[in-house]
């Protein structure tokens, strides 16, 4: 295999699980030595055996990427161990219909801000401090996860606290390409259609939506692999990417085109 990653130091958020843990398991097997950052010591485990069982190199880091102080000494625990950081996939983050979120007259306002902290504030966090090693180095490369529903409206996924948080990744990190440019820092965004993954399990029970599926994502009429993403993350963390910074890639078998 191409190591297109070779030695470079990854931190990967959300790696216990769906696109987090595929996309550990990829920068790995591409010669990364990955960060794994997750809250669920038992799922963040599974994927680290998987990296190790593979001949990869990981360390597990268990952080609460809402608590600011946590992951600020966490980052700092990256650094120190790994000697610096390269890049950063800031994947952790999930729906908020738990905590109230959903369409604007019904969203609860503690859902509306849970959700919000949930998605944008952790992977806030996790660039600043991240950023501040970065620009000490002059180089590096961030990744933020948005969703198709940060770039457009569907009234089947009437989430919008969730879809207020994707969409200001998107400009978050449109903002930062364009700050950190001469620090030879680069940021791009994924959004991901809809994905087999353990998040998406609401909506792989639900007929209606499933129903939809062909015609949201015509290319194979099915959910989107975690492998995709983790793929496309791979390429744009690498060297082969270095003149790409700002773009917002979906990864979403046709869905935003239409």
């Amino acid at each position: 295999m191409n190591k297109r990653l070779y030695d470079k130091r990854m931190i990967v958020t959300g790696a216990g699980g769906g696109i987090g843990r595929a996309s550990a398991i990829k920068f790995a097997a591409e010669g990364a030595q990955v960060a794994a950052f997750d809250m669920n010591a038992e799922t963040l485990g599974v994927t680290v055996q998987q990296i190790l069982a593979g001949g990869g190199n990981v360390r597990s880091y268990m952080v609460d990427l809402c608590d600011a102080s946590a992951v600020e000494a966490h980052v700092e625990q990256v650094y120190h161990d790994f000697g610096r950081i390269d890049g950063v996939f800031n994947i952790a983050g999930g729906s908020g219909r738990k905590f109230g979120d959903g369409p604007v007259h019904e969203c609860t306002v503690g859902g509306w801000l849970d959700t919000l902290q949930l998605n944008l504030t952790t992977a806030f966090l996790v660039c600043k401090f991240a950023l501040k090693k970065m620009v000490e180095q002059r180089s590096g490369v961030i990744i933020n996860l948005s969703s198709v529903l940060g770039l457009q409206g569907n009234a089947e996924f009437s989430t919008h606290a969730y879809a207020a948080s994707k969409g200001a990744i998107i400009s978050l990190s449109r903002a930062m390409a364009v700050y950190y440019a001469p620090y030879n820092i680069r940021v791009n965004v994924i959004a991901p259609g809809l994905i087999d993954t353990p998040m998406s399990q609401r909506a792989q029970q639900n007929e209606q939506i499933m129903a939809m599926i062909p015609r949201l994502q015509p290319l194979t009429g099915m959910l989107g692999k975690p492998e995709d993403v983790a793929g496309a993350a791979a390429f744009l963390a690498s060297d082969e990417a270095q003149f790409i910074t700002g773009i917002v890639l979906p990864i979403d078998g046709g869905w935003t085109a239409q």
